[in-house]
């Protein structure tokens, strides 16, 4: 009777250590996965790539900004309007101008009650060489690498930047940064940047980085859908899934959003809509998004990671407030925009 005793409790604890072990690598697994940092790559610092000189550069800012317009962050603490010249640079709170580039920031409210907007938009325009870079949280290349927009924007001097892809999320799709290919898993509708001042959106699966290269990409981002094509909404947003992987799910309905839009070579404009906070933001859909960057007057537009990922980042402060609680969630990566 004691020896049937003990093989049955040898028994119970060993499927108790079998179980406790598939647990472990489980846990393992999906530490792995989503919050051990795995560097493939160490970057060195960016510096200014020398773009080709566009014709027909736009002039003025974007059309169709709410006339709700204020000239407050919601964010930053005690800032007041001032000026800084200097014999480079022009800037304030919510305007730089320098020889090569001009940046202006505008934040506007819709609606209200739990029906309440806010967003904000750059619009920015080049002169003679597109200053548009990216750059990688810790300087380096890989899965679970992360910092603030705001922490990876002053380590490389920005005067603006956006969160970007958030490419460490995932494993697939085309990561082309400052000219050099990172990652070549085509898997969807991507962005790309080009020397000429332009941007366009297309099918990874049939254009090659080759291809890209030689059209001149310096950019391009893996994330999507594309709003804008050839001046027009580019189609039905019912329903849009970006990856595959854990904890995936559609983003068609009001999130907060990060979008680029390209209104003419060398003329842009950004969009940060805040989201998820009752009587503050309550997001926009993708449809939404993608009327308001044909309001503003975008020829093309994309999407870029939203949620809490959602900053943007100029003269030293984050201007727009994340999940309307001012924290900032650690990215991947971020589009910047240096002193000329």
């Amino acid at each position: 009777m004691i020896t049937i005793f003990r093989t049955r409790k040898s028994k119970v604890f060993t499927t108790i250590a079998v179980i406790l072990i598939i647990v472990a690598a489980i846990l393992y697994k999906l530490a792995d996965r989503y919050l051990i940092e795995h560097v493939e790559v160490k970057v060195t610092s960016n510096t200014s790539i020398t773009q080709g000189t566009s014709t027909g550069t736009s002039s003025g800012s974007g059309s169709g900004t709410s006339s709700n317009t204020t000239p407050d962050s919601g964010t930053s603490s005690g800032t007041t309007a001032s000026t800084t010249t200097s014999s480079d640079a022009e800037s304030d709170d919510w305007n730089y101008k320098d020889d090569n580039e001009t940046i202006s920031i505008k934040k506007v409210e819709t609606g209200s009650g739990s029906a309440m907007i806010t967003y904000y938009v750059a619009d920015v325009m080049f002169n003679s060489k597109m200053n548009l870079l990216a750059a990688f949280a810790k300087d380096s290349f890989g899965t679970n690498i992360t910092q603030n927009t705001s922490t990876i924007a002053a380590n490389n001097n920005a005067v603006f930047a956006i969160n970007g892809d958030y490419y460490g999320f995932r494993s697939n799709g085309v990561v082309i940064r400052n000219g050099t290919v990172y990652r070549d898993e085509p898997a969807r509708i991507g962005l790309a940047l080009f020397n000429d001042g332009t941007m366009k959106s297309y099918d990874e699966e049939e254009t090659s980085t080759d291809d890209l290269l030689a059209q001149g990409v310096t950019n391009a981002f893996s994330f999507g859908p594309a709003l804008v094509t050839d001046g027009e909404v580019a189609g039905d947003f019912s329903h849009v899934e970006i990856d595959k992987n854990f904890g995936n799910r559609s983003i068609q309905n009001s999130n907060p959003r990060t979008g680029i839009g390209m209104i003419s070579a060398n003329h842009y404009v950004f969009v940060v809509v805040d989201g998820r906070s009752n009587g503050y933001s309550r997001g926009m859909t993708l449809t939404e998004f993608a009327d308001l960057f044909k309001e503003l007057g975008a020829t093309e537009a994309y999407n870029l990671d939203g949620g809490g990922s959602s900053t943007m980042y100029f003269m030293g402060r984050v201007v727009n407030n994340p999940l309307g609680k001012g924290n900032e969630r650690g990215v991947s990566d971020i589009i910047y925009i240096p002193q000329s």
